[in-house]
């Protein structure tokens, strides 16, 4: 798939400018980028859960979406998608719609990971004609900074504060990306802020024009919740990849896995931790094995998935 940055970023905005995000977040690169990959003549539809991106870019009646837009529960904007989809499929079929519509389901970590999971495995299940976009900040921003099941372990967040008895969050973050693959649908990926954007407008653009269901994880830092100085975003986007904390990676059918990026010297997980506030009690000296734990896991992770890429 042939890729030019600068025509895909010369394409016109479909989340515009106003919208009350905080300065260095995730979620409206995310988004916004992921709307890049949407072919000019073509219509979208979002189905938006509450979280971040839902409170701080619809306020009615202002939008900073150019495209149809739906606010939908924490729990059910998969749901929500797979329904409109399948009416657009029946009334399209009837003669009663013109144009092309694509179909995206957004959605934080907190309603994705967790809240809205059922829903989702059940559109994905179905196999509707719609992607499910995940901004994964690793907590409820929105509500608080509570732990979701996408926090990393030892992550410091307001239900699990680090104190003398609490180094974090004690378990370890789920792989939902994984979970998705195992439905078996047409695309799964994993994707970030790298590249000049190249991985994710790429996935983003198989994800919208593959037939039937897909699914983008994205990782989208908070400023708030990971306390970073929001000039750092894309270092730590950079250094989450680069230690493969988050490797970036595509699932065809839950059978072909392609491992997009393996970097020629794996960082050391501290490269990644210590650009965050959210991970400082780690370099306690008395905490600093925990940082092995970490690393432990990561590795395991990631020899895991060259496993399933036959690497």
């Amino acid at each position: 798939m042939a890729y030019n940055f600068k025509e895909m970023m010369n394409k016109p905005e479909r989340l515009l400018p106003g919208h009350r995000m905080c300065a260095g977040c995730g979620a409206p690169i995310a988004l916004r980028n992921v709307l890049k990959a949407l072919k000019e003549e073509d219509h979208a539809v979002i189905c938006n859960a509450t979280g971040c991106m839902e409170v701080s870019s619809f306020l009615y009646p202002y939008t900073a979406w150019k495209d149809s837009y739906i606010h939908n529960a924490f729990e059910n904007a998969a749901a929500t998608c797979s329904g409109v989809e399948a009416a657009y499929r029946a009334m399209k079929k009837r003669g009663k719609l013109d144009g092309t519509f694509k179909f995206i389901a957004v959605g934080g970590d907190g309603g994705t990971y967790d809240i809205g999971f059922q829903s989702l495995s059940g559109a994905m299940e179905r196999n509707h004609d719609m992607v499910y976009v995940c901004y994964d900040n690793e907590a409820y921003m929105n509500t608080g900074i509570q732990r979701s099941s996408a926090t990393p372990m030892f992550a410091d967040t307001t239900t699990t504060p680090v104190g003398t008895l609490s180094a974090g969050k004690p378990q370890n973050r789920k792989d939902l990306t994984e979970i998705i693959a195992a439905h078996h649908v047409p695309y799964a990926a994993q994707t970030t802020f790298v590249q000049n954007f190249k991985d994710l407008h790429l996935k983003s653009e198989k994800a919208i024009y593959t037939p039937g269901a897909a699914f983008l994880n994205i990782l989208a830092p908070c400023p708030r919740g990971w306390r970073y100085n929001t000039p750092d975003i894309i270092d730590i986007c950079k250094a989450a990849v680069e230690t493969c904390f988050w490797p970036l990676f595509e699932c065809f059918n839950g059978e072909k896995w392609v491992v997009n990026y393996v970097p020629k010297e794996k960082k050391p997980i501290e490269d990644f931790l210590k650009l965050q506030g959210r991970f400082a009690h780690l370099f306690k000296p008395e905490n600093e094995f925990l940082i092995g734990e970490i690393q432990a896991e990561v590795d395991r992770r990631w020899e895991a998935l060259l496993t399933k890429t036959n690497w």
